[in-house]
């Protein structure tokens, strides 16, 4: 039973998702950091992914640089994490945990977020079914204004404050009971001391050998 116990275990997919400056990069680092410093294999990814060519192309996009039909954006940004998608899996059963700064349901909120004819949240679930489903899902619930009053905030093409009132609804709406809603309100310490607890389960639950799952059509 040990052996077979053994064999199943595999590294937890933790992602992290939220309005744009609400603190999931820092406590990814953070996390990841903290995860090799206590024996646990871990990575930071981030989405998208602007290292790869559709990475730059949308890194382009982001940062007003070019401009596309925003359909075809929607699918470059969801090409960007089918790419990994191969390597996700073969390091996730090789016991690696990856942390990940968001995933699909960014691409579903900002595309939606949009309000544009035909472009709404089912359609743009589509190009994710069939990705790995995250094992634990932390939402970094912020407030609008402390949102805004963080460094850097509109730089990039969706950081405006209509856009982000939107994608906070859709987020709010694309919600489910098994996500961790933290407070990122708060210091990062404190914000920290609860993404620990709540990863420190997630790894544990997949070292028993909790089945990976991909998206379902319609989710």
């Amino acid at each position: 039973m040990a052996a077979a116990a053994k064999s199943l275990s595999r590294g937890a997919f933790i992602l992290f998702e939220g309005v744009d400056r609400c603190g999931k990069t820092t406590q990814a680092s953070k996390l990841v950091e903290s995860l090799n410093q206590s024996g646990v294999a871990s990575e930071l990814w981030r989405y998208p992914d602007r290292t790869t060519t559709i990475g730059k192309m949308i890194d382009d996009y982001l940062q007003c640089k070019a401009d596309s039909d925003d359909a075809s954006m929607h699918l470059l940004f969801a090409a960007n994490r089918w790419e990994k998608k191969k390597m996700m899996e073969e390091k996730l059963r090789a016991g690696v945990t990856l942390v990940v700064d968001r995933y699909g349901y960014s691409g579903v909120a900002f595309t939606s977020a949009k309000k544009l004819p035909g472009l709404d949240q089912q359609w743009c679930k589509h190009s994710e079914t069939g990705l790995v489903k995250p094992d634990c899902l932390m939402y970094m619930e912020i407030s609008e204004d402390a949102a805004k009053k963080r460094g850097g905030f509109g730089e990039e093409r969706y950081e405006t404050t209509e856009m982000q009132k939107n994608v906070r609804e859709v987020f709010a709406d694309l919600r489910e009971d098994w996500w961790n809603v933290v407070d990122a309100d708060r210091t990062i310490e404190e914000v920290q001391k609860d993404v620990q607890t709540i990863a420190k389960d997630a790894v544990e639950r997949c070292k028993r050998g909790k089945e990976l799952e991909h998206f379902e059509p319609g989710w």
